[in-house]
């Protein structure tokens, strides 16, 4: 049985790998030759049957051949692959574009352009987040027209960061003193990253249990720390085009669902929100992603460090087929060039 269940999985791993390479399903004769075994088409096809049965191969319609599922993937990525660590002439010459001195804004940008013209890939780069590391001091709520507040947001280094926010009902200025002194006395000097997980814990209470001015307090510094922009502003895309090169992905109707996604953003800056701490690269296959634009696509992304703190996350999107060999350490190591970069502004 073991020798049964090395050979499946050998016979997975060339599968996967010439699937990549080539784009064809293949067929047990040429699997036969593939793997250089002594063994007959006959005895291939009855693994690939049983590699079916497990439901890590399939057959399309319109071939006699195999070619990989979701699960399939999956086992090759987290059993089967060898990751190829890039080569010292490649890493200086990604080094070359990290140059140290650069405005943030620029470095995130050279980042995302990078990323798609050497996987030729759709790049993923969100912006860095620094609030993770700067400290709550003061919150201000303006009153303008009609149910709009101007919240006024001051950090300990003097940050100031202003965002006008829609309420269910307006509020006199005696309410919004009380609900601005209310949170500072409670938020006061903590760090805003811990403030947003306090609001969560809080905002699952229920109104009952709570006084009119934390609703009123929760309401808006809701809006102001916990709910996303409609903007997309903090997250960068680049080389979607690239994904039109690829036959898998040149459906019209899977291709308007991508752009859409990438004109959205919103569903993108979540699915890279949820690797920010997982540490290390960090894989989406299909429907792992959780969204149905991105079902026949993978996501390959890793977070980037600023002196110690997460601050972003980047990485890019493609066909699953993608050479995942080659992918992984790229985004890796651009992950860390990036975050180095950026902690050496300033110094």
């Amino acid at each position: 049985m073991p020798d049964l269940l090395r050979r499946a999985e050998f016979l997975l791993k060339i599968l996967v790998e010439r699937y990549i390479a080539e784009g064809q399903p293949l067929g047990s004769r040429t699997l036969a030759k593939q793997s250089g075994l002594d063994l007959s088409p006959a005895t291939i096809r009855n693994a690939m049957a049983d590699l079916e049965d497990m439901g890590l191969v399939k057959s399309p319609h319109t071939s006699a051949g195999r070619v990989p599922t979701q699960l399939g993937y999956r086992v090759f990525i987290d059993s089967l692959l060898t990751v190829q660590p890039l080569n010292a002439e490649t890493i200086r010459q990604v080094e070359g574009e990290f140059v140290v001195g650069t405005d943030p804004q620029k470095l995130v940008e050279t980042t995302s352009l990078l990323l798609s013209e050497v996987t030729k890939l759709a790049s993923l780069v969100v912006v860095p987040r620094r609030e993770e590391q700067l400290v709550f001091r003061q919150l201000d709520f303006v009153g303008l027209s009609g149910c709009r507040i101007l919240v006024i947001l001051v950090t300990e280094d003097g940050q100031v960061q202003n965002r006008i926010i829609d309420t269910e009902r307006g509020y006199s200025p005696a309410e919004l003193v009380h609900a601005a002194n209310y949170f500072n006395d409670k938020y006061g000097g903590v760090a805003i990253s811990e403030v947003k997980h306090i609001l969560l814990a809080d905002m699952q209470r229920t109104t009952e249990e709570m006084q009119r001015m934390m609703e009123l307090a929760l309401e808006m510094t809701r809006k102001m720390f916990v709910e996303p922009t409609d903007e997309g502003d903090d997250l960068l895309v680049s080389g979607e085009s690239n994904l039109m090169d690829f036959p898998e992905l040149g459906d019209i109707q899977k291709l308007r669902k991508l752009f859409d996604a990438f004109t959205a953003k919103r569903d993108l800056v979540h699915l890279l929100d949820r690797s920010m701490r997982a540490g290390g690269v960090k894989i989406f296959i299909g429907r792992e992603s959780g969204y149905e634009a991105l079902k026949d696509c993978s996501v390959v992304v890793a977070p980037y460090m600023v002196d110690g703190q997460v601050v972003g996350t980047l990485g890019v999107i493609g066909p699953t087929r993608m050479p995942y060999e080659h992918i992984i350490p790229f985004v890796d190591v651009t992950a860390k060039l990036l975050g180095g970069a950026l902690s050496s502004i300033g110094r």
